[in-house]
């Protein structure tokens, strides 16, 4: 229920932003609107408001909206409103009222993102997990329990890192830029912070996905290795775990925090004296209540993507410190707009990725996406349901302002061709960019939606 009521909030305010991007625009431009509505199909409800042209309403499916002008090419128009007509008005005019609803979904997410660096968030310190065995973080020499002070791209000058979020967001944007990228670090026993460099542009990523930050090495913040919650029946339940117990050793391997430990029941599917069908015991050396115990503790092997990884059926990793991140009234907004940017410059960068196959098309996401992500961040709580929505919000204006003929891109495409002509596009160029453009839509649509269902079934 939460899910579904939250992705009908996040299309209608997304919906009704953009469309009242457009509205507002048009009347400031002295154009005569006649409908607008969120939703499309038989109106659920409409009003009017007093003095006004404009009929309002919200319609059946909630996928879309529109607003409908004055306009000569659809209907028959008075003479004496002819003046008050959307084609009739100047080429400046027109194209400020179609740039305005993509426009208007960035300004609500400089908004959202400032909203939530106003109030602060709770969020992890970036303090580095042992990396991942063999990866580009192990190689630069981190070995876990580093605090990560600034970050900077190569040839950039270093910048704070406020939290584990704000690096993992450097990280994805070096990654798939193919940039590398300066950390300064401080460990426990080190005096001063140390430059450490990670080469991410070797990595060439397509996507960034869970493989890209096993090849990077860096999956999570520190924490102690501690059992968390004990599922009924599990591998850890039948070897004695409770949840509280601090783990120590793994046969021959000292455990040093939490996602150590998870890297290493993983890796014990492969272990000497595992089999494609069951797992040997291990010794596991552990700390309950200050008095040491050594268990036998039987991995269950579990089938992940197509790969054999070992389970037990147990939180593993006590929770991480956090840290809350706020900003004063004009570095929020200003760090929102910054963000704002960097969102939309990537999904961009993505999008050319895909377009010329160095991107894969599972980066494409639809509907049932959207709406399981909005349930997940909106149980999070307010802050992180804000941060989905500004991040959807991006993605649907930087799409609608795509050169996609039927979208608002595509008419701008128009208008420019009639800027550097003085004339505009022939009505058959006009229909044959429509089918073209409809296809493509129609096309990205249905990878959307199988992307979906594959998430989701898999």
């Amino acid at each position: 229920m939460l899910t579904l009521l939250s992705f009908v909030v996040t299309l209608g305010i997304l919906i009704a932003v953009h469309e009242y991007g457009h509205y507002r625009v048009a009347v400031a431009c002295g154009i005569k609107v006649l409908k607008f509505s969120i939703g499309f199909g038989k109106p659920l409800y409409s009003w009017r408001l007093k003095n006004k042209p404009t009929e309002f309403s919200i319609g059946m499916l909630p996928l879309g909206g529109y607003v409908k002008m004055l306009d000569e090419r659809e209907a028959p128009v008075d003479p004496s409103e002819r003046h008050l007509a959307f084609n009739t008005q100047p080429l400046k005019y027109r194209a400020a009222v179609v740039a305005a609803g993509p426009l208007a979904n960035l300004l609500l997410a400089v908004l959202l993102y400032a909203i939530v660096n106003w109030s602060g968030m709770q969020e992890p310190k970036a303090i580095l997990a042992s990396p991942v065995a063999g990866s580009v973080a192990e190689q630069a020499g981190l070995r876990g329990q580093e605090t990560v002070q600034q970050a900077a791209f190569e040839g950039e000058a270093l910048q704070p890192v406020r939290s584990f979020e704000d690096l993992r967001w450097r990280l994805t944007q070096a990654a798939l830029d193919g940039r590398n990228l300066t950390l300064m670090v401080q460990g426990d026993s080190d005096r001063s912070a140390r430059p450490v460099l990670l080469e991410l542009g070797k990595l060439g990523s397509a996507e960034a996905d869970a493989q890209l930050f096993r090849k990077i090495g860096i999956l999570g913040p520190w924490t102690q290795p501690v059992m968390g919650e004990v599922m009924a029946g599990s591998a850890a339940e039948k070897a004695g775990l409770r949840a509280g117990d601090v783990v120590r050793r793994v046969g021959d391997t000292a455990i040093v925090d939490g996602q150590q430990l998870r890297e290493v029941i993983r890796a014990s599917a492969h272990s000497p004296g595992a089999s494609a069908t069951a797992m040997a015991a291990q010794s596991w050396q552990v700390l309950r209540a200050g008095q040491p115990l050594v268990l036998q503790v039987t991995p269950e092997l579990k089938q992940e993507g197509g790969l054999a990884v070992a389970r037990i059926g147990a939180y593993v990793g006590a929770l991480p410190e956090f840290v809350t991140v706020r900003y004063g009234l004009f570095e929020g907004l200003w760090q929102g707009g910054i963000k704002t940017w960097e969102v939309s410059v990537l999904t961009l960068k993505m999008m050319g990725k895909m377009l010329i196959g160095e991107a894969s098309l599972k980066n494409l996401s639809g509907p049932l996406t959207i709406a399981d992500y909005a349930g997940k961040s909106a149980s999070l709580g307010w802050s992180s349901y804000l941060v989905f929505l500004a991040l959807i919000s991006v993605s649907l204006g930087v799409l609608n302002l795509l050169p996609l003929p039927v979208l608002d891109g595509g008419h701008l495409m128009y208008y420019l061709w009639e800027w550097i002509t003085g004339r505009g596009v022939s009505d058959v160029w006009m229909d044959r960019l429509q089918r073209a453009g409809v296809a493509i839509l129609l096309g990205m649509m249905c990878i959307a939606l199988f992307n979906d269902v594959t998430r989701l079934v898999g």
